[in-house]
């Protein structure tokens, strides 16, 4: 049987996505050249951004952590806009652009397919391009690629760059079907997902024989044990652990890497085995000891840290707060360290002292820069996305600059800002 050439492979990747568009048009009315649905994911608005062209339409966001503390970035097909009005060569210098703040540190990327049309897609030459722009340095961190509502295009795309595509690479590429087959791996009520992409998972799951796709279906919640330590509130963790102050998750994973992870180069950047994590925390609910030295792995307190923070159901710097710290970059620069002084004295009294528990300990982190590779600035686009989030939804991209910059003044200038207050247990 014959090999089938590249430029027939291109003929039919443009063939099927046509085909695409027709059966979208038929089944939902689609047309091709209308403006996008509104859409509830965050976009730029600051117009003195060097990509402002391409990010204000959001198709990037970068919404914080996976359940497995990797930096999570999300791109969404069916938020470009016709191949006119977008400088293909623009987006990739701002993905590139995007990138580069989180490459270091081990990240996840979600792509929505959905809405990709022959009217918005790239050409096939770039996408090759794409691919070698991004070179070791992007590829070496990511740990997983999930292609969500894969087409027959796609697979079609595969066959076409297959040769180009090493084997460890190509074992990052992990196709969902549905909205619901991410939840194993993230939380998806943090994910900003596009409604057009929300619309189309409903409708592939009552196509499914018997409706809804079971994994679908949300079991309804338990109520925690008494010795539950992830995803209840400081509160809760208090009253059940004789009014001690620093959650023991935490007081214990800050203990063990002052001891064991200052001299560790990108300390928190790094994920850890996904069962060992879960293990780990398990322990933790059912009350039972943690020894991180059998584990053999600073990372794993370094991710159980983290993960304590992220599943915490308000914030540790609380939703009244969000916007006074998105306010940050409209304050002189000079004048920011007290700015930020001021927002923390409206923190309740017990998340005070919390936060100046964490910061103390991220501030002597940052001491050691030199050997682990961890300044403030790259402590806080860590730590900033556990520390931070809006009511609904979750942090945009746009919204990371301020909250990083807020994080990385608490903990360059920790001394000046927690002043007023002395918590009593410090690490």
């Amino acid at each position: 049987m014959a090999m089938i050439s590249a430029t027939d492979l291109e003929q039919l990747a443009e063939i099927e996505l046509q085909k695409e568009d027709v059966e979208e048009q038929g089944r939902h009315g689609y047309r091709p050249d209308r403006p996008p649905a509104p859409r509830r994911v965050s976009v730029c608005q600051d117009t003195s951004h060097p990509y402002y062209d391409v990010a204000r339409h959001g198709i990037l966001q970068v919404t914080g952590d996976d359940n497995y503390g990797r930096k999570l970035v999300i791109f969404s097909s069916c938020l470009m806009p016709p191949s006119h009005q977008l400088n293909h060569h623009h987006l990739l210098e701002y993905l590139k652009y995007s990138l580069d703040q989180y490459v270091e540190s081990d990240y996840t990327v979600v792509y929505f397919h959905h809405g990709l049309r022959s009217s918005n897609k790239p050409s096939l030459r770039w996408l090759r391009d794409a691919y070698r722009e991004f070179d070791r340095k992007y590829k070496k961190n990511l740990k997983a690629l999930y292609v969500v509502h894969p087409t027959n295009f796609i697979r079609i795309i595969w066959n076409i760059f297959q040769p180009l595509i090493s084997h460890k690479f190509g074992k990052k590429l992990i196709y969902v079907n549905y909205l619901a087959e991410l939840r194993d791996h993230l939380n998806c009520d943090q994910l900003l997902i596009p409604p057009d992409v929300l619309s189309h998972d409903e409708r592939l799951q009552v196509a499914q024989k018997g409706g809804l796709h079971p994994s679908s279906k949300t079991p309804p919640p338990r109520p925690p044990l008494p010795t539950q330590q992830f995803g209840v509130s400081l509160q809760y963790i208090r009253g059940k652990n004789q009014g001690v102050m620093i959650p023991p998750v935490m007081s214990q994973t800050v203990s063990y890497l002052k001891d064991n992870g200052l001299q560790t180069e990108g300390i928190f950047r790094r994920s850890a085995r996904v069962q060992l994590i879960k293990d780990v925390q398990k322990l933790y609910n059912q009350g039972k000891p943690v020894v991180f030295q059998q584990y053999g792995d600073v990372h794993v307190p370094a991710v159980i840290l983290k993960t304590f923070l992220r599943e915490l159901p308000e914030p540790l710097l609380t939703f009244p707060l969000y916007h006074q710290i998105q306010d940050i970059v409209r304050v002189e620069s000079s004048l920011r360290v007290t700015a930020c002084k001021h927002i923390l004295e409206n923190l309740p009294e017990h998340n005070y002292m919390v936060l100046k528990y964490l910061l103390c300990f991220l501030n002597i982190v940052s001491q050691h820069s030199i050997v682990n590779k961890m300044s403030p600035s790259n402590l806080a686009c860590v730590f900033g996305v556990n520390l931070s989030w809006p009511s609904q939804g979750s942090v945009s991209l746009t919204a990371l600059t301020p909250l990083n910059i807020f994080t990385e003044i608490l903990i360059e200038h920790y001394h000046t800002v927690f002043s007023s207050r002395c918590p009593r247990v410090m690490p």
